[in-house]
Protein backbone atom coordinates (compact mmCIF):
# COMPACT_ATOMS: atom_id res chain seq x y z
CA UNK A 1 0.00 0.00 0.00
CA UNK A 2 1.54 3.32 -1.04
CA UNK A 3 2.46 5.74 1.69
CA UNK A 4 1.60 9.41 1.52
CA UNK A 5 3.82 11.85 3.34
CA UNK A 6 2.29 15.13 4.39
CA UNK A 7 4.36 18.24 4.97
CA UNK A 8 3.39 21.57 6.36
CA UNK A 9 2.73 24.23 3.71
CA UNK A 10 5.09 27.15 4.04
CA UNK A 11 3.49 30.30 2.64
CA UNK A 12 5.53 32.17 0.03
CA UNK A 13 5.55 35.88 -0.60
CA UNK A 14 4.86 35.06 -4.23
CA UNK A 15 1.78 32.89 -3.71
CA UNK A 16 -0.86 33.95 -6.22
CA UNK A 17 1.49 36.35 -8.01
CA UNK A 18 0.42 37.00 -11.60
CA UNK A 19 3.39 37.10 -13.94
CA UNK A 20 1.35 39.19 -16.33
CA UNK A 21 0.88 41.87 -13.68
CA UNK A 22 4.59 41.72 -12.87
CA UNK A 23 5.61 42.02 -16.54
CA UNK A 24 3.23 44.97 -16.91
CA UNK A 25 4.70 46.70 -13.86
CA UNK A 26 8.19 46.16 -15.32
CA UNK A 27 7.27 47.74 -18.66
CA UNK A 28 9.27 50.94 -18.03
CA UNK A 29 12.31 48.83 -17.17
CA UNK A 30 11.95 46.58 -20.23
CA UNK A 31 11.29 49.52 -22.57
CA UNK A 32 14.01 51.73 -21.12
CA UNK A 33 15.31 54.31 -23.55
CA UNK A 34 18.75 55.00 -22.16
CA UNK A 35 17.48 57.71 -19.82
CA UNK A 36 18.89 55.95 -16.77
CA UNK A 37 22.18 54.83 -18.26
CA UNK A 38 23.31 57.65 -20.52
CA UNK A 39 22.57 56.77 -24.13
CA UNK A 40 21.52 53.27 -23.17
CA UNK A 41 24.72 51.29 -22.71
CA UNK A 42 23.88 48.05 -24.59
CA UNK A 43 25.20 45.99 -21.70
CA UNK A 44 22.80 47.59 -19.22
CA UNK A 45 19.78 46.51 -21.26
CA UNK A 46 20.33 42.86 -20.35
CA UNK A 47 21.95 43.26 -16.96
CA UNK A 48 20.69 40.56 -14.63
CA UNK A 49 21.54 42.53 -11.48
CA UNK A 50 19.44 45.44 -12.75
CA UNK A 51 16.57 43.05 -13.47
CA UNK A 52 16.69 41.56 -9.97
CA UNK A 53 16.66 45.01 -8.41
CA UNK A 54 13.77 46.12 -10.63
CA UNK A 55 11.76 43.03 -9.67
CA UNK A 56 12.33 43.66 -5.96
CA UNK A 57 11.23 47.28 -6.33
CA UNK A 58 8.09 46.28 -8.22
CA UNK A 59 7.23 43.59 -5.66
CA UNK A 60 7.45 46.25 -2.95
CA UNK A 61 5.20 48.57 -4.99
CA UNK A 62 2.70 45.73 -5.45
CA UNK A 63 2.66 45.08 -1.69
CA UNK A 64 4.23 41.63 -2.06
CA UNK A 65 7.17 42.45 0.20
CA UNK A 66 7.43 45.08 2.94
CA UNK A 67 9.39 48.24 2.02
CA UNK A 68 11.75 47.66 4.95
CA UNK A 69 12.63 44.23 3.53
CA UNK A 70 13.54 45.86 0.22
CA UNK A 71 15.76 48.36 2.01
CA UNK A 72 17.44 45.57 3.96
CA UNK A 73 18.03 43.55 0.77
CA UNK A 74 19.53 46.57 -0.98
CA UNK A 75 21.79 47.25 2.01
CA UNK A 76 22.96 43.69 2.75
CA UNK A 77 21.11 40.78 1.09
CA UNK A 78 22.90 38.18 3.23
CA UNK A 79 21.54 39.33 6.58
CA UNK A 80 18.27 38.83 8.46
CA UNK A 81 14.99 38.37 6.64
CA UNK A 82 16.61 39.39 3.34
CA UNK A 83 18.77 36.27 3.26
CA UNK A 84 16.15 34.23 1.42
CA UNK A 85 15.30 36.86 -1.16
CA UNK A 86 17.92 35.80 -3.67
CA UNK A 87 16.58 32.27 -3.82
CA UNK A 88 13.09 33.67 -4.29
CA UNK A 89 14.34 35.87 -7.14
CA UNK A 90 16.08 32.91 -8.77
CA UNK A 91 12.87 30.91 -8.66
CA UNK A 92 10.84 33.81 -10.02
CA UNK A 93 13.21 34.48 -12.91
CA UNK A 94 13.28 30.76 -13.68
CA UNK A 95 9.50 30.76 -13.79
CA UNK A 96 9.47 33.78 -16.11
CA UNK A 97 11.94 31.99 -18.37
CA UNK A 98 10.02 28.70 -18.43
CA UNK A 99 6.78 30.48 -19.31
CA UNK A 100 8.43 32.28 -22.22
CA UNK A 101 8.64 35.84 -20.93
CA UNK A 102 12.44 36.00 -20.78
CA UNK A 103 15.46 34.44 -22.44
CA UNK A 104 18.77 34.14 -20.62
CA UNK A 105 22.20 33.58 -22.08
CA UNK A 106 25.62 33.04 -20.55
CA UNK A 107 26.21 31.43 -17.20
CA UNK A 108 26.98 32.20 -13.59
CA UNK A 109 30.46 32.33 -12.21
CA UNK A 110 32.28 29.01 -11.72
CA UNK A 111 31.12 28.38 -8.19
CA UNK A 112 27.97 30.47 -7.82
CA UNK A 113 26.99 31.99 -4.47
CA UNK A 114 27.74 30.06 -1.35
CA UNK A 115 24.88 29.41 1.06
CA UNK A 116 24.15 32.60 2.95
CA UNK A 117 26.52 34.58 0.74
CA UNK A 118 23.77 36.52 -1.00
CA UNK A 119 23.62 37.93 -4.47
CA UNK A 120 26.50 39.93 -5.93
CA UNK A 121 27.44 41.00 -9.42
CA UNK A 122 30.23 38.40 -9.35
CA UNK A 123 27.70 35.64 -8.60
CA UNK A 124 25.66 36.55 -11.65
CA UNK A 125 28.77 36.20 -13.81
CA UNK A 126 28.08 36.67 -17.52
CA UNK A 127 24.36 35.92 -17.36
CA UNK A 128 22.30 38.29 -19.50
CA UNK A 129 18.61 38.38 -20.28
CA UNK A 130 16.34 39.68 -23.02
CA UNK A 131 12.58 39.85 -23.29
CA UNK A 132 10.91 37.56 -25.81
CA UNK A 133 8.47 38.34 -28.62
CA UNK A 134 5.75 37.12 -26.26
CA UNK A 135 6.65 39.87 -23.79
CA UNK A 136 6.84 42.53 -26.50
CA UNK A 137 3.40 41.57 -27.80
CA UNK A 138 1.99 41.52 -24.27
CA UNK A 139 3.43 44.95 -23.49
CA UNK A 140 1.74 46.27 -26.64
CA UNK A 141 -1.56 44.74 -25.55
CA UNK A 142 -1.33 46.22 -22.05
CA UNK A 143 -0.31 49.63 -23.39
CA UNK A 144 -3.31 49.61 -25.72
CA UNK A 145 -5.64 48.60 -22.90
CA UNK A 146 -4.32 51.39 -20.68
CA UNK A 147 -4.81 53.92 -23.48
CA UNK A 148 -8.36 52.79 -24.14
CA UNK A 149 -9.00 52.93 -20.41
CA UNK A 150 -7.93 56.56 -20.39
CA UNK A 151 -10.42 57.15 -23.21
CA UNK A 152 -13.23 55.55 -21.24
CA UNK A 153 -12.93 52.04 -22.67
CA UNK A 154 -12.05 48.93 -20.73
CA UNK A 155 -11.54 46.70 -23.77
CA UNK A 156 -11.32 47.01 -27.50
CA UNK A 157 -12.81 45.63 -30.66
CA UNK A 158 -14.21 46.70 -34.01
CA UNK A 159 -17.67 47.28 -32.58
CA UNK A 160 -16.30 49.68 -29.96
CA UNK A 161 -14.12 51.93 -32.07
CA UNK A 162 -17.07 53.81 -33.56
CA UNK A 163 -17.92 55.15 -30.11
CA UNK A 164 -14.54 56.85 -29.95
CA UNK A 165 -15.34 59.09 -32.92
CA UNK A 166 -17.45 61.39 -30.75
CA UNK A 167 -14.37 62.69 -28.99
CA UNK A 168 -12.23 63.05 -32.08
CA UNK A 169 -13.42 66.54 -32.98
CA UNK A 170 -11.56 67.99 -30.00
CA UNK A 171 -8.32 66.72 -31.48
CA UNK A 172 -8.82 67.89 -35.08
CA UNK A 173 -6.19 70.27 -36.46
CA UNK A 174 -5.65 71.76 -39.88
CA UNK A 175 -7.23 69.17 -42.13
CA UNK A 176 -9.57 66.17 -42.12
CA UNK A 177 -8.86 63.44 -44.60
CA UNK A 178 -11.83 63.05 -46.93
CA UNK A 179 -12.70 59.79 -48.60
CA UNK A 180 -14.88 61.58 -51.16
CA UNK A 181 -18.57 61.40 -51.97
CA UNK A 182 -19.68 58.12 -53.51
CA UNK A 183 -23.19 57.02 -54.46
CA UNK A 184 -23.66 53.38 -53.49
CA UNK A 185 -26.75 52.57 -55.57
CA UNK A 186 -28.57 49.37 -54.66
CA UNK A 187 -29.43 48.38 -58.24
CA UNK A 188 -31.56 45.32 -57.39
CA UNK A 189 -33.77 47.18 -54.90
CA UNK A 190 -34.09 50.14 -57.29
CA UNK A 191 -35.24 47.94 -60.18
CA UNK A 192 -37.66 45.99 -58.01
CA UNK A 193 -39.24 49.24 -56.82
CA UNK A 194 -39.62 50.56 -60.37
CA UNK A 195 -41.14 47.31 -61.67
CA UNK A 196 -43.58 47.16 -58.76
CA UNK A 197 -44.78 50.65 -59.64
CA UNK A 198 -44.93 50.41 -63.45
CA UNK A 199 -45.07 46.69 -64.14
CA UNK A 200 -42.89 44.65 -66.46
CA UNK A 201 -41.93 46.59 -69.56
CA UNK A 202 -39.12 48.14 -71.55
CA UNK A 203 -37.78 50.75 -71.10
CA UNK A 204 -37.94 50.92 -67.32
CA UNK A 205 -38.82 54.42 -66.18
CA UNK A 206 -36.94 55.35 -63.04
CA UNK A 207 -38.17 58.11 -60.79
CA UNK A 208 -36.48 59.68 -57.78
CA UNK A 209 -38.62 57.65 -55.41
CA UNK A 210 -37.38 54.42 -56.95
CA UNK A 211 -33.73 55.02 -56.11
CA UNK A 212 -32.48 52.91 -53.25
CA UNK A 213 -29.10 53.82 -51.76
CA UNK A 214 -27.11 51.26 -49.83
CA UNK A 215 -25.31 52.84 -46.85
CA UNK A 216 -22.26 51.13 -45.48
CA UNK A 217 -19.40 51.81 -43.16
CA UNK A 218 -16.32 52.16 -45.28
CA UNK A 219 -13.20 50.88 -43.64
CA UNK A 220 -10.19 51.97 -45.65
CA UNK A 221 -6.98 50.03 -45.80
CA UNK A 222 -4.14 52.16 -44.50
CA UNK A 223 -0.37 51.84 -44.73
CA UNK A 224 1.32 53.62 -41.82
CA UNK A 225 4.96 54.35 -41.10
CA UNK A 226 5.71 55.51 -37.56
CA UNK A 227 8.83 57.69 -37.49
CA UNK A 228 10.49 57.76 -34.06
CA UNK A 229 13.09 60.39 -33.19
CA UNK A 230 16.16 58.72 -31.71
CA UNK A 231 18.13 61.92 -31.10
CA UNK A 232 19.79 62.94 -27.84
CA UNK A 233 17.07 65.44 -26.95
CA UNK A 234 14.55 62.63 -26.40
CA UNK A 235 16.14 61.94 -22.99
CA UNK A 236 17.42 65.41 -22.15
CA UNK A 237 16.07 68.07 -19.80
CA UNK A 238 15.21 65.62 -17.02
CA UNK A 239 12.48 63.85 -18.97
CA UNK A 240 12.35 60.51 -20.76
CA UNK A 241 10.31 61.09 -23.92
CA UNK A 242 11.37 58.00 -25.82
CA UNK A 243 9.96 55.29 -23.55
CA UNK A 244 6.38 56.66 -23.86
CA UNK A 245 6.88 56.91 -27.63
CA UNK A 246 7.95 53.25 -27.77
CA UNK A 247 4.96 52.22 -25.68
CA UNK A 248 2.54 54.07 -27.98
CA UNK A 249 4.10 52.49 -31.08
CA UNK A 250 3.74 49.02 -29.56
CA UNK A 251 0.10 49.75 -28.67
CA UNK A 252 -0.64 50.90 -32.23
CA UNK A 253 1.08 47.81 -33.64
CA UNK A 254 -1.07 45.56 -31.44
CA UNK A 255 -4.25 47.41 -32.43
CA UNK A 256 -3.51 47.06 -36.14
CA UNK A 257 -2.48 43.42 -35.94
CA UNK A 258 -5.53 42.32 -33.95
CA UNK A 259 -8.27 44.67 -35.14
CA UNK A 260 -7.29 45.92 -38.61
CA UNK A 261 -5.33 43.13 -40.31
CA UNK A 262 -5.86 44.84 -43.68
CA UNK A 263 -3.67 47.73 -42.51
CA UNK A 264 0.10 47.70 -42.24
CA UNK A 265 2.52 49.31 -39.82
CA UNK A 266 6.24 49.85 -40.38
CA UNK A 267 8.75 51.54 -38.07
CA UNK A 268 11.49 53.97 -39.04
CA UNK A 269 14.06 55.34 -36.59
CA UNK A 270 15.64 58.63 -37.56
CA UNK A 271 18.73 60.20 -36.00
CA UNK A 272 22.00 61.01 -37.81
CA UNK A 273 20.55 58.84 -40.60
CA UNK A 274 17.49 56.57 -40.68
CA UNK A 275 16.69 52.87 -40.80
CA UNK A 276 13.68 50.58 -40.66
CA UNK A 277 13.38 48.02 -37.85
CA UNK A 278 10.83 45.26 -37.17
CA UNK A 279 8.22 46.04 -34.52
CA UNK A 280 9.54 43.16 -32.40
CA UNK A 281 12.90 44.90 -32.01
CA UNK A 282 11.50 48.22 -30.83
CA UNK A 283 11.59 47.33 -27.12
CA UNK A 284 15.37 46.93 -27.30
CA UNK A 285 16.09 50.27 -29.01
CA UNK A 286 17.75 53.06 -27.02
CA UNK A 287 18.45 56.72 -27.68
CA UNK A 288 21.98 57.70 -28.70
CA UNK A 289 24.14 60.83 -28.98
CA UNK A 290 22.53 61.67 -32.29
CA UNK A 291 21.30 64.66 -34.28
CA UNK A 292 17.91 64.78 -36.04
CA UNK A 293 17.90 63.87 -39.73
CA UNK A 294 14.19 64.43 -40.36
CA UNK A 295 14.64 64.58 -44.12
CA UNK A 296 16.26 61.12 -44.30
CA UNK A 297 13.51 59.66 -42.11
CA UNK A 298 10.80 61.09 -44.37
CA UNK A 299 12.62 59.87 -47.48
CA UNK A 300 12.88 56.30 -46.17
CA UNK A 301 9.26 56.35 -44.98
CA UNK A 302 8.10 57.54 -48.41
CA UNK A 303 9.96 54.73 -50.17
CA UNK A 304 8.43 52.17 -47.83
CA UNK A 305 4.91 53.51 -48.31
CA UNK A 306 5.18 53.64 -52.10
CA UNK A 307 5.69 49.86 -52.04
CA UNK A 308 2.39 49.39 -50.16
CA UNK A 309 -0.83 48.90 -52.14
CA UNK A 310 -3.28 50.53 -49.77
CA UNK A 311 -6.15 53.02 -50.06
CA UNK A 312 -4.29 55.49 -47.86
CA UNK A 313 -0.67 56.09 -46.92
CA UNK A 314 0.41 58.10 -43.92
CA UNK A 315 3.46 59.00 -41.86
CA UNK A 316 3.16 59.46 -38.11
CA UNK A 317 6.20 61.42 -36.99
CA UNK A 318 6.96 61.53 -33.25
CA UNK A 319 9.72 63.98 -32.42
CA UNK A 320 10.79 66.67 -29.99
CA UNK A 321 13.42 68.53 -31.94
CA UNK A 322 14.32 70.54 -34.95
CA UNK A 323 16.01 69.09 -38.06
CA UNK A 324 19.72 69.33 -37.37
CA UNK A 325 21.22 66.96 -39.94
CA UNK A 326 20.84 65.85 -43.54
CA UNK A 327 22.46 63.31 -45.82
CA UNK A 328 24.47 64.82 -48.67
CA UNK A 329 24.59 63.41 -52.18
CA UNK A 330 27.94 61.75 -51.51
CA UNK A 331 26.57 59.99 -48.41
CA UNK A 332 28.23 62.23 -45.84
CA UNK A 333 26.11 63.56 -42.96
CA UNK A 334 25.97 67.33 -42.59
CA UNK A 335 25.14 68.40 -39.01
CA UNK A 336 24.35 71.74 -37.42
CA UNK A 337 22.90 71.91 -33.90
CA UNK A 338 22.77 75.70 -33.70
CA UNK A 339 19.41 77.15 -34.61
CA UNK A 340 17.46 76.25 -37.74
CA UNK A 341 19.93 75.75 -40.55
CA UNK A 342 18.38 77.17 -43.78
CA UNK A 343 19.98 74.47 -45.95
CA UNK A 344 18.66 71.64 -43.76
CA UNK A 345 15.21 73.22 -43.59
CA UNK A 346 15.05 73.68 -47.35
CA UNK A 347 15.88 70.03 -48.04
CA UNK A 348 13.46 68.85 -45.34
CA UNK A 349 10.59 70.92 -46.75
CA UNK A 350 11.44 69.65 -50.24
CA UNK A 351 11.01 66.07 -49.03
CA UNK A 352 7.70 67.02 -47.39
CA UNK A 353 6.53 68.35 -50.76
CA UNK A 354 7.57 65.09 -52.43
CA UNK A 355 5.51 63.17 -49.89
CA UNK A 356 2.50 65.34 -50.64
CA UNK A 357 2.85 64.79 -54.39
CA UNK A 358 2.91 61.06 -53.62
CA UNK A 359 -0.41 61.43 -51.72
CA UNK A 360 1.23 60.60 -48.41
CA UNK A 361 -0.28 62.27 -45.37
CA UNK A 362 2.12 63.48 -42.67
CA UNK A 363 0.84 63.89 -39.12
CA UNK A 364 3.35 65.31 -36.64
CA UNK A 365 3.27 64.67 -32.90
CA UNK A 366 5.63 67.21 -31.36
CA UNK A 367 6.77 66.58 -27.78
CA UNK A 368 8.06 70.14 -27.30
CA UNK A 369 6.56 73.60 -27.73
CA UNK A 370 9.48 75.93 -28.37
CA UNK A 371 8.45 78.81 -30.66
CA UNK A 372 10.85 77.89 -33.46
CA UNK A 373 9.63 74.28 -33.36
CA UNK A 374 6.03 75.44 -33.58
CA UNK A 375 6.92 77.40 -36.71
CA UNK A 376 8.72 74.41 -38.24
CA UNK A 377 5.81 72.04 -37.57
CA UNK A 378 3.33 74.62 -38.84
CA UNK A 379 5.23 74.79 -42.13
CA UNK A 380 5.38 71.00 -42.46
CA UNK A 381 1.64 70.79 -41.80
CA UNK A 382 0.90 73.51 -44.32
CA UNK A 383 2.92 71.84 -47.06
CA UNK A 384 1.72 68.30 -46.37
CA UNK A 385 -1.87 69.29 -45.55
CA UNK A 386 -1.67 66.96 -42.61
CA UNK A 387 -2.21 67.57 -38.91
CA UNK A 388 -0.01 68.70 -36.06
CA UNK A 389 -0.40 67.86 -32.39
CA UNK A 390 1.68 69.50 -29.69
CA UNK A 391 1.55 66.81 -27.04
CA UNK A 392 3.25 65.67 -23.86
CA UNK A 393 4.42 62.24 -22.77
CA UNK A 394 1.19 61.96 -20.76
CA UNK A 395 -1.26 62.49 -23.63
CA UNK A 396 0.75 61.38 -26.67
CA UNK A 397 -0.93 57.98 -26.73
CA UNK A 398 -4.46 59.35 -26.48
CA UNK A 399 -3.90 61.85 -29.29
CA UNK A 400 -2.27 59.33 -31.59
CA UNK A 401 -4.85 56.63 -30.97
CA UNK A 402 -7.72 59.05 -31.55
CA UNK A 403 -6.14 60.26 -34.77
CA UNK A 404 -5.75 56.71 -36.08
CA UNK A 405 -9.19 55.48 -35.05
CA UNK A 406 -10.88 58.51 -36.61
CA UNK A 407 -9.82 57.25 -40.02
CA UNK A 408 -11.46 53.89 -39.31
CA UNK A 409 -14.95 55.23 -38.56
CA UNK A 410 -15.53 57.37 -41.66
CA UNK A 411 -18.88 56.67 -43.34
CA UNK A 412 -19.68 57.25 -46.99
CA UNK A 413 -23.03 57.05 -48.77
Amino acid sequence: MPKIKYTKHVPSLLDGLSLEDLIDSLSDFFLQSGFEHGFGDPGSMGDMSALRRAIMERLAEMGRIPPELLEQWLDDPSQGDAAGMDQMLDELIQRMTEEGWLRTRGQRGPSGPEPGEGHTDENVGSVKFEITDKSVDFLGFRALRHLLGSLGKSSFGRHETADLSTGVEAFEASRTYEFGDTLNLDISATLVGALAREGLGVPINLEAGDLQVRQADYESSCATVVMLDLSHSMILYGEDRFTPAKRVALALAHLIRTQYPGDSLRLVLFHDSAEEIPVKQLARVTVGPYHTNTREGLRLARRILMSEKKDMRQIIMITDGKPSAMTLEDGRIYKNSFGLDPAILEETFREVQTCRRSNILINTFMLANDPYLIEFVRKVTEIARGKAYFTTTENLGEYLLMDYLRKKVETVH
